[in-house]
This record gives structure tokens, C-alpha cells and sequence, in this order.
């Protein structure tokens, strides 16, 4: 305390009121007192006159202030200390005039512990900050190089994102490569890792999930046994296969088909009579299902060819034998009809020989059994065919392996939500299972056989359907069995994205407008009740081709059709297709106050033949010209009543009244209108023949000229069809 330096402040005024000595210490170092000794007086001179009580008033006041703003200049003036150990710490909560020492807080010592930084103070080091000199360098941040995921595809925006940079440098970086492009385009992973590399930083290229990885039906983990046989029966329209599987499961399935066509892809399992397992799936034949023929010949082990015995080879039977070869599927000729009188065995054995299927008693190994579903004649010789043929190929599976599988078919149900029918080819598929389809995932919360029975767990080629799946899934799509919910999720995020390969590539100038088209268009909105029928009649309308008109789908997809799909067709103007479904109550309302027609039908070509008729219905019609006859003007005459009339002289056919009339002048057609009136001897006429007089007025022309020609001729309009 010896250190210490003390200042002493007297306050003394007219009012001769003293102030005693105290101490106010900061930090040990400096003390400020206040006490009698030194003093500043301040006296009023004898000499002057006296001044009234609001003058002296105003002198005290003035000098009381005065003397406090130089006690708080002094008190908070900055030393030479750490700026930490100069601040204030005042009890309670912190406010602006805290700052500001006034004498009575000064006399007041216990409620300043600390010294506290003014806000001047703070202003002033701000300022300074500011003022800094220009030559004086700021620190420089060192980049931070980061490790960079890179997918398959992947956004401008994403890139940015990952890399810490801006989108508009890596789009300047672009340009410069001669690429435009905006943040939301996609570049594949090749760009990707170069751009990352150019702002120094580390690409690390995302692998595959391992599921993605391991997809070999070859590759077994547990028991494995022989499986049951896949058999996909295939053949044209009408040659009885679904009779033929009725047959072989005792059953009536054709019997609830609209108009006797099936009309998506139905699994079912036989038993035979030595307790062994086939499962058979039924096709189309019509035409328009030809990716359900393709995708039922790819999930299958054998294709069975039905062809009628009467009926012989037709177009949906090439194409099956094409799509059974392209697969690399063996094929057992089933001719079908073989009780009919009309049959042709020997016909039908000869036509399979130009596409390479040659019958076992032409010195070929096509197996070829004659049968008949109606009758059930050598039902058990063909599946005797189909076991021995698939103990030839050797059919095994995993039955303790995560499942894997194949979508047949999938729909919405109006109580159970999505399902989907899956086709189990490996491992064993049990209740509570998460799994990846396609583009969609879930949990398997129910499972039903084909006998419509809840079951527990599914076998290699069992089919089944599942219940759980968050939406639905598309016809084809691969099943596979996750170890828990996260990698479900991750696996379709990862597909999701790779879907998104061909999105919102940068176009070529030259392909900017390739788009433009000049044909009318038919907007099209489909609901169907399963996929596969969606898919079907979707094909079979995008095949329709023609040069003026264009069928434009806008949505097609499964399920009742709800207000949703009412609104679209309103706002679109298009027609909406109800396939095998009906609107629900709402839509049905909304559709009677918009005026939307919907359609509905349970027969593909009938559909088909729909959104022909409404195509055709765009198209101008034909204009087809029929000329009546031709007459020459001799003289024109001007009639009070009528106008100017045309004396002319019918050089061929004949002249009708009311008929639509071309003048000719010279060769060239000066106006095109219609008859008003035609007269004979001043008598108004219905027609004159060849070689006669007659008057002739027309409706909104007078201009007539002698030697002008007055062409009579009738125009229909003939409706054009696709």
C-alpha cells in the first residue's frame, strides 16, 4: 500500500457543505480519496451584487457536474495493465449508465469490486481496429482440404455442399471447360472427381452397397437343396393356357377372366403324385402384354409352349419361342386341343422346325406332348416332362440365406395398401424381414400363398404375397433382404440416386430443340389395378403412331381413382382410362361437377380401340370435292330486286341452286361462295341442265364479267381414322 497513490478531491460551494475523505482502491493499485485538504474553490466574489436563488441554482448545478465528468475521466482512464485485469465488476445486472462514476457511487465503494471496461473504451478500440494501416497484412486462413464423397451422379448443388465451395465457382470452372450447366444439373463421377481434385481437395469415389455387389443366383451361404421348377406357360391369345393350368391345379381361374383374356401375371404351385413341387406362371397372349411374356420368360426355369392343335403357329407364339431363347430357357411344346378333329400335329411339329424346335421323333430334343385342358388328357406325361427336364438343369438354392426374389406383379388394395406377388429364387424369406425392391422398401409384415392362406415364412420358388412395402413396386424389380431397417434405407437412397443418372444431363445446342412438335395431342390418364396392366396398356398406346395426332400418357399408375386424378384430368384436359377400377365416392362427385367422362374397361383392345377413336378424332378430315357442272357468263343484268345477275350458258353438267360455286377468270379462281338463286325463263329454279340458258346470282358477289366461268360443285367431309 506504500505504492499507492491516492488524489484527493474537495468539493466546496456557496452552500459550504464539506465532503469527507474515503478511498475507493481497484485492483490494489490505484486509490482515488476524497477529502478536505485539496480542494477547488469556488467562491462567489464580494464585489458583485447578489443574484437570485434559480442563477445560483443553476451555478450549483453546473459545478457539481463539472466535477464529476473530471473524477470519471480519471477513474477509468487506461494504464499500462492488462486489459483483463481493468474491468469493472458491478453487482446486479449490467447497464449502459453502470459505466458512468458519479460522486455518489464513488462514495458509495461496496458496490464496485472490479474495473470494468467503458463502452467508450470498446468504440475506441473498434475505431482503432478500422484505422488499421493498408500496408499492415491481415492473417490468412489456411484451406481446409476435405474429403470428398463421390457417387455414380451427383449434383453441382451436391458438390458445392460437400467440397465447402461456392456452386458459382465450380459453374465458372465449368463454363471455362466449355459446359453450361446450373446447379442443378448432374455430372457423372469422372467430372466430378476431377472438379474436387482442381479445388484441391480429396475424392473419395462411394462404392457400391455389397448387396448391389453380390447378385449372383450362383453364390450360396447355408444349406443348400434342389428347388422346386419355375414353369412359365406362354403362347398365343385363345390356345388355352389358363385352361390348361385350370387343369393341372383344379381350379376355375379362366372363368373370371374378362372376356376369357388374361390379363396379368398369375403364380400358382402344383403338387404332383409323388409330393414333388412345380410352380407355374401364367402369361397374356395378347398382343399388348408383350413385357409381361419378357419378363415372365427371365424369371422362369422352363417355358412351356401352348399352341392349339387346330390353330398352329401364330404371331404371340414366335414371340414367345423369342423371348423363351433370348432368356436361354428350355421350351416343352405343349399342343394343346388334341381331342378336336380339326387338330394338325404333324402340321404344327413341321412349322416349330424353322424356328429350331424339332420334336424328339424328328431325331430333335424338343420335348412335344400332346394334351387337352378341357379334357385333361396327358396332363400327368407333362409334368413328368417338366420334373425330368429340371433334374437336367440341376436346380439348387439356399434355404437358410437372406431371401432374394422378383416382383411378377404388384398392386394397390384399397384395405391392405400396397402389394406386391414375389417370386422367392433364393434363401428363405421370413415374417419381419426388411427388405429393398427397386425403388421402394419396407418390412414384411404379412405373407400370402397362392391359396390365399397367411404363412410364416417362404421357400426358394415359392410365390407370395407381401404386405408392407412403403409404396409400390414396379413389375421386375429385384427383392433382397436387408440385415435391419438402416441399410434398407441407405440401399434405396443409393438406387434412388442412381435412377437419376440420365436427369438434367446439359443438352447440346443442337438438341435444344428437339422436343418441338407440331402434332395435336390426346392427354391420357391411366388407373389400372395391377402394374403389369398399367404397363401393358401403356405400351400398347405409345405404339400408336401417326403423323398428325400423338397420344400423350401423363400419368399412368394403379389403384382406385381418387379426386387427385379428377383434378389432373381437369387441369390437362385429358381423358381419363379406368382399368378394371372405379372412382370412389368423392371422385365420382367431382367428376359429375367438373364434366370429366371417365371410361372404364376390363378388356385391353376394347381401351385400345377407345384412344384410337379419340385419336382419330383430332385428325382434319378429308375434303372431298364433287363437280356438279360449269357455265360460261354471255351477259350480265342488273334486276331491281335480286341485284346483278350472271346470263350464262351451262356448258357441261348442270347447275344446282344452293350448291357451293367457284368463279374462274382467266384460269384463276376469283372467289369461292355459294349459289343464291338460279332462274329459268324468270322463273327460280332447283337446276339447269347442259346446253341451256339461265340466270345465275350468287350470295355476296356482283362483280360478274362476261366470258367468266361459274363452276358448280358439292364438298363432304370425310372423317380421317389411325
Amino acid at each position: 500500500m506504500d505504492k499507492e497513490k491516492k488524489k484527493t478531491l474537495t468539493i466546496s460551494s456557496n452552500l459550504k457543505k464539506k465532503i469527507d475523505t474515503s478511498s475507493i482502491s481497484t485492483a490494489g493499485k490505484k486509490s482515488y480519496s476524497v477529502e478536505k485538504k485539496k480542494s477547488f474553490k469556488i467562491n462567489k466574489p464580494s464585489a458583485q451584487p447578489k443574484v437570485n436563488s434559480n442563477q445560483e441554482s443553476k451555478k450549483r448545478n453546473f459545478t457539481r457536474k463539472f466535477i464529476e465528468q473530471q473524477a470519471t475521466k480519471d477513474f477509468i482512464k487506461k494504464d499500462n495493465k492488462p486489459a483483463g485485469k481493468s474491468k469493472l465488476k458491478l453487482k446486479g445486472p449490467i447497464d449502459k449508465r453502470d459505466f458512468k462514476l458519479t460522486v455518489s457511487r464513488a462514495l458509495n465503494v461496496e458496490e464496485i469490486e472490479i474495473k470494468q471496461r467503458s463502452l467508450a473504451s470498446v468504440k475506441r478500440a473498434r475505431l482503432k481496429e478500422k484505422k488499421k494501416p493498408e500496408g499492415e497484412e491481415k492473417k490468412e486462413f489456411k484451406k481446409v482440404i476435405k474429403e470428398v464423397k463421390i457417387p455414380e451422379q451427383i449434383t453441382i448443388q451436391e458438390l458445392s455442399n460437400r467440397m465447402a465451395e461456392k456452386s458459382s465457382d465450380i459453374i465458372k470452372f465449368l463454363f471455362n471447360m466449355k459446359v453450361v450447366a446450373t446447379i442443378n444439373h448432374n455430372i457423372d463421377k469422372d467430372t466430378a472427381e476431377y472438379i474436387v481434385k482442381e479445388f484441391g481437395h480429396k475424392p473419395i469415389i462411394e462404392e457400391k452397397p455389397s448387396i448391389e455387389n453380390n447378385k449372383s443366383k450362383e453364390e450360396f451361404i447355408g444349406e443348400v437343396k434342389n428347388r422346386p421348377p419355375v414353369v412359365t406357360i406362354m403362347g398365343h391369345v385363345d390356345h388355352g393356357k389358363t385352361s390348361l393350368l385350370d387343369s393341372l391345379r383344379d381350379s376355375n381361374v379362366v372363368s373370371g377372366e374378362h372376356g376369357g383374356i388374361t390379363q396379368h401375371i398369375g403364380a400358382y404351385q402344383v403338387k404332383t403324385e409323388n409330393n414333388k413341387i412345380i410352380t407355374f406362371i401364367d402369361t397374356p397372349g395378347h398382343a399388348a402384354f408383350t413385357e409381361m411374356r419378357a419378363r415372365g420368360s427371365k424369371i422362369t426355369d422352363i417355358v412351356v409352349l401352348v399352341v392349339a392343335a387346330d390353330d398352329g403357329i401364330k404371331p404371340q407364339t414366335v414371340e414367345a419361342i423369342k423371348h423363351a431363347k433370348a432368356a436361354k430357357v428350355p421350351i416343352i411344346v405343349a399342343i394343346n386341343k388334341c381331342d378336336l378333329p380339326e387338330k394338325n400335329i404333324s402340321k404344327i411339329k413341321n412349322e416349330m422346325m424353322q424356328y429350331e424346335l424339332i420334336a424328339e421323333d424328328l431325331s430333335g430334343d424338343t420335348l412335344f406332348v400332346e394334351v387337352s385342358a378341357l379334357k385333361k388328357i396327358n396332363l400327368d406325361k407333362l409334368k413328368e416332362n417338366i420334373l425330368l427336364q429340371s433334374e437336367i438343369l440341376d436346380l439348387k438354392a439356399s434355404y437358410s440365406d437372406k431371401a432374394r426374389g422378383v416382383v411378377i406383379e404388384s398392386k394397390i388394395d384399397k384395405g391392405k395398401g400396397p402389394v406386391s406377388t414375389i417370386l422367392i429364387s433364393n434363401g428363405k424369406l421370413k415374417r419381419g424381414d426388411y427388405f429393398i425392391c427397386g425403388d421402394t422398401w419396407g418390412k414384411v409384415r404379412a405373407m400370402i400363398n397362392y391359396e390365399g392362406k397367411m404363412v410364416s415364412e417362404a421357400m426358394p420358388s415359392m410365390p407370395v404375397e407381401i404386405l408392407g412395402m412403403n409404396s409400390s413396386a414396379y413389375a421386375g424389380a429385384e427383392f433382397v433382404v436387408t440385415k435391419d431397417e438402416n441399410e434398407a434405407k441407405e440401399l434405396n437412397e443409393f438406387r434412388k440416386n442412381s435412377s437419376t443418372q440420365n436427369k438434367n444431363l446439359v443438352k447440346d445446342k443442337t438438341t435444344l430443340f428437339e422436343d418441338v412438335k407440331d402434332k395435336d395431342e390426346l392427354n391420357i390418364i391411366i388407373k389400372s389395378d395391377v402394374q403389369g396392366s398399367s404397363e401393358a396398356l401403356k405400351m400398347a398406346i405409345n405404339k400408336i403412331e401417326h403423323k398428325e395426332v400423338e397420344a400423350k400418357i401423363i400419368l399412368s399408375d394403379i389403384g382406385m381413382i381418387n379426386e387427385t386424378d379428377v383434378s389432373l384430368a381437369k387441369a390437362s384436359n385429358a381423358i381419363l382410362l379406368g382399368f378394371n377400377v372405379k372412382p370412389n365416392r368423392e371422385a365420382k362427385r367431382l367428376a359429375e361437377e367438373q364434366k370429366i367422362d371417365i371410361k372404364y374397361f376390363n378388356i385391353i383392345y376394347e381401351a385400345i380401340n377407345y384412344v384410337e377413336k379419340s385419336l382419330s378424332g383430332l385428325l382434319e378430315p378429308d375434303i372431298k370435292e364433287t363437280v356438279l357442272g360449269s357455265a360460261e357468263i354471255q351477259k350480265v343484268f342488273k334486276v331491281s330486286s335480286a341485284g346483278k345477275i350472271a346470263g350464262s350458258k351451262v356448258i357441261s353438267g348442270e347447275i344446282k341452286s344452293k350448291s357451293k360455286v367457284r368463279i374462274i377468270r382467266d384460269g384463276v379462281v376469283v372467289y369461292s361462295g355459294e349459289i343464291l338463286s338460279v332462274y329459268r325463263e324468270k322463273n327460280q329454279v332447283k337446276e339447269v341442265g347442259m346446253g341451256l340458258e339461265c340466270g345465275i346470282s350468287i350470295k355476296d358477289f356482283i362483280d360478274f364479267k362476261e366470258k367468266d366461268v361459274i363452276e358448280s360443285y358439292l364438298s363432304e367431309e370425310i372423317q380421317r381414322t389411325i
